[in-house]
């Protein structure tokens, strides 16, 4: 049996199309959110491809990064800049805030990430 899903689309500043959870298919695996971002072009100088401080619990994201360029700071001291054909991992575990920014000169970025659930430590666990 296949199965076809179609993304919904968010408007956050900028388009993101989410693959899963759907109402046909919640998870795949441990994987709970898929999410697809851009290609999105902003004004250079502007703010608009910035995703502000906001905290994650008893999850993982994995980041691909396939134009532009983003910045990637956490509530751990983490500082990374991510570019095309990298990879970025942040694990929450208990908590974790982040932040990702564009950085200056950049004005297109685009990316795919999926959202592993933590199944070995629950959000209200040890």
């Amino acid at each position: 049996m296949s199965l076809q899903i179609s993304p919904r689309t968010s408007d956050i500043g900028f388009a993101v199309r989410r693959l899963l959870p759907s109402r046909r298919q919640q998870r795949v695996g441990p994987f709970i959110f898929v999410d697809h971002m851009g290609p999105a072009l902003f004004a250079p100088g502007s703010n608009a491809g910035d995703v502000r401080q906001h905290p994650h619990i008893g999850l993982a994201t994995v980041t691909y990064l396939f134009s532009g360029a983003m910045m990637h700071r956490d509530s751990l001291g983490a500082v990374q800049r991510i570019e095309p054909g990298a990879i970025n991992l942040m694990t929450a575990g208990r908590g974790i805030v982040h932040s990702e920014r564009m950085p200056a000169r950049h004005s297109r970025a685009g990316h795919r990430r999926a959202w592993h659930a933590d199944l070995a430590r629950p959000a209200d666990g040890p």
